[in-house]
């Protein structure tokens, strides 16, 4: 499914595009050092600019591969590098991930960018879900996944490490979009 998703996903106010390297600044700068933003993420806040290139460069290279889409949020307006949302095929289903910088919270953007993967993915032959998980805790998550439509499935026992939370897993919630 290698061109299941295309490089540019264009919304009324977002780009969604494959990472360059140039982004690493942008990156580093607007949200990977924040904690209260890595707080529910499965990697640690970059202490170095070093960490954030070395992640683009490991963006860069998904895309040759035929199952991962990193994508950058851009505001249309401005260009200005917003966050990212990630899309991985197993077989007949989608998964997805995002983040977003803590001064664009609150403004549409991460579901707008996720309405707009899950519509392309359920619109592909061989697609028939799209799911996500999120930390119980993490109630701005869930309230996305809501918004798009997505239904909560389930409660995922001690499912995922959140290494800024604690070393051990964590529960989580199963949300998905079906066609």
């Amino acid at each position: 499914m290698t061109d299941l998703l295309p490089e540019r996903i264009e919304t009324d106010r977002l780009l969604l595009r494959r990472p360059e390297r140039p982004d690493a600044d942008a990156i580093f700068g607007a949200y990977c050092q924040d904690p209260e933003v890595c707080r529910y993420m499965v990697w640690t806040p970059h202490a170095r600019l070093a960490d954030t290139q070395q992640f683009v460069e490991g963006c860069i290279k998904a895309w040759t591969g035929a199952d991962v889409w990193p994508y950058m949020l851009v505001r249309r307006t401005d260009d200005l590098v917003m966050g990212m949302i990630e899309a991985r095929c197993a077989g007949h289903r989608l998964n997805i991930g995002y983040v977003l910088a803590k001064a664009h919270w609150g403004r549409g953007y991460v579901p707008e960018a996720v309405r707009a993967v899950t519509e392309l993915a359920l619109a592909q032959p061989g697609l028939f879900r799209v799911e996500a998980t999120c930390d119980v805790d993490n109630l701005a998550s869930a309230r996305v996944l809501e918004k798009c439509g997505f239904a909560r499935e389930g409660r995922l026992a001690r499912y995922t490490v959140h290494p800024n939370l604690s070393p051990d897993p964590r529960d989580g919630w199963l949300y998905a979009k079906t066609r």
